[in-house]
């Protein structure tokens, strides 16, 4: 039996990756579950300090599989509120929740659900081949694994309504440029690229980068004053770790820092 997700960890870099090549791996519940299991162990196994997501073959993820959803064969229209309910909005919302890095290695086609999935990640590099679609409007559908949400604070309202309404292809040298994703690179450097800015981002603090994507992500939707208060809360908390003693401690002996263990309760 083919594993719909592979798994592998690279010294403290997990790569995960979504295996169905054949489908340009489009979800189906199966790999949904092997997904959030994935997430799941990254969080649990603290010698785990970043994530790397990517696709088997020539495609990231074209979306949701609709193999199963031909209305030629009959029956009720599937409710697709439950599919986000039950599979879309639980992963999203895990991987905002993780309290590592994620970087995701678009290596081909993002399409629909798996354009938007890709967004959800912390950091996006692709491979200059890649293309972002949000392929919603040809079958009469709304972006969704919150793609209204992510192209509108990504990218503004006229860019946002315009990707969604025509499902123009992005590039992905065009979607850096927008600042819709970190930075695309050449095809064959794509994967080492990935993993060099996960081994980097893993080198770091645990708890401060936790800290960080909390803090970015708060200001997302805060105003200044209640982002303010956060910072002054958060940094409270960095201020008085064991990590932030051993930078300014690093620092002054001009040598690289020797960071904590990741606590799997953060």
């Amino acid at each position: 039996m083919v594993e719909p997700v592979l798994v592998e960890q690279r010294g403290a870099v997990l790569l995960v990756t979504l295996n169905r090549p054949d489908r340009l791996n489009a979800f189906t519940e199966e790999m949904h579950l092997a997904l959030r299991d994935a997430l799941t162990v990254a969080v649990d196994n603290k010698t785990v300090r970043a994530v790397v997501m990517t696709g088997a073959g020539r495609g990231f993820c074209a979306g949701q599989d609709l193999g199963g959803r031909d209305p030629r064969a009959g029956g009720a229209p599937p409710d697709l509120g439950e599919t986000l309910g039950k599979f879309y909005n639980p992963l999203i919302r895990q991987i905002r929740a993780l309290p590592l890095p994620v970087v995701c290695a678009v290596n081909g086609v993002a399409a629909g659900a798996g354009a938007n999935v890709a967004l959800a990640c912390d950091v996006v590099i692709a491979a200059k081949s890649a293309k972002f679609i949000q392929s919603f409007a040809k079958i009469g559908l709304i972006p969704d694994a919150g793609g209204s949400w992510s192209l509108t604070h990504l990218l503004g309202p006229a860019r946002a309504k315009a990707l969604a309404l025509t499902a123009e292809p992005l590039s992905a040298e065009k979607a850096a440029d927008w600042g819709l994703i970190w930075r695309s690179v050449e095809d064959a450097e794509l994967m080492d690229e990935a993993i060099k800015l996960a081994e980097q981002m893993a080198n770091g603090s645990a708890g401060g980068m936790a800290m960080i994507k909390e803090a970015m992500q708060a200001a997302e939707t805060q105003d200044m004053n209640a982002q303010l208060d956060l910072e002054r809360d958060l940094q409270a908390r960095a201020g008085a770790s064991a990590d932030y003693a051993e930078g300014v401690l690093s620092f002054l002996e001009k040598r690289a820092p020797n960071f904590a263990e990741r606590d799997t309760d953060q």
